[in-house]
């Protein structure tokens, strides 16, 4: 019988930029959580006063990217329509069947969800396309957390869509008010 390999034992450094390692100097948690989900929430209801007649779920769903395979899907589209622009310079109208993107503007993400491999991938694709994520983190609840805000049980991960609603400025003032050292994660 062969000699076992001890390295597979030794962990695996973290490098600098690697997302996964910024995690816990980027969470908002407590007070902090609080505080950015009640102003979420106030600027959620007043855009909502604006909607017209279409129904709540539709109306999240114009703002919101809801769930780890949405963001992803969104995000994936982000970075293969930025491609697509630099190799042709015209746009196309091949596939007309796909809905028109919408970038996002930031990315909440539940960092206490159970597996972690579930989230792994976004914080480096939202990287690649200079989005912030904003990690959230409350004893293994950062998902219900979330779902509360799109009126869900659960949330992973929550993509705001640039519509400039009262959401984005929300959003833009939560991004300016804070340096991306200590609270936010963004890479150039």
């Amino acid at each position: 019988m062969g000699k076992k390999r001890s390295s597979s034992l030794r962990p695996v450094k973290a490098s600098k930029g690697d997302p996964q390692s910024e995690v816990s100097s980027n969470c908002y948690e407590g007070e902090r959580l609080d505080h950015l989900l009640v102003q979420l929430t106030k600027s959620i209801e007043s855009a909502k006063l604006s909607k017209g007649e279409l129904p709540d779920k539709m109306w999240i769903k114009q703002q919101f990217a809801i769930g780890v395979n949405d963001v992803t899907r969104v995000l994936e589209r982000m970075i293969q329509a930025e491609a697509d622009c630099q190799s042709k310079k015209e746009h196309s109208n091949i596939n007309l069947r796909r809905a028109p993107l919408v970038p996002l503007q930031a990315v909440l993400l539940a960092a206490d969800c159970n597996p972690r491999r579930l989230t792994k991938h976004i914080p480096s694709l939202a990287s690649s396309m200079q989005i912030p994520v904003i990690f959230v983190k409350d004893n293994k609840r950062g998902s219900l957390r979330l779902g509360e805000l799109v009126m869900l049980k659960t949330a992973m991960a929550i993509g705001i869509k640039v519509k400039g609603s009262i959401i984005n400025e929300a959003i833009d003032e939560l991004l300016s008010s804070h340096s991306p050292e200590t609270s936010l994660q963004t890479h150039d």
